[in-house]
């Protein structure tokens, strides 16, 4: 396996990871007894949305591999 592969294959597995944790999250507090409706559509929004930011950042992060930009902090 490519070196450049290898490093995309953590942020991915992470990502992924965290989505599906917020999501899942998101979707048990939906479906509890008792809760307000506002509750329930915040706690299916919230996460939804935490899940697209790490995608985008991790689409961005992507990009910067492939471009050979190993170590973001080695610029300041």
């Amino acid at each position: 396996m490519k070196t450049k592969t290898k490093k995309m294959i953590a942020p991915v597995v992470i990502v992924a990871l965290i989505s599906i944790y917020y999501i899942a999250i998101g979707v048990i507090f939906a479906y509890m007894n008792g809760v307000p409706m506002l509750a329930k559509i915040i706690a299916l929004v919230v996460p939804a949305l935490l899940s697209g930011v790490a995608i985008t950042v991790l689409i961005q992060r992507i990009k910067e591999i492939k471009k050979g930009e190993d170590d973001d902090l080695s610029k300041y």
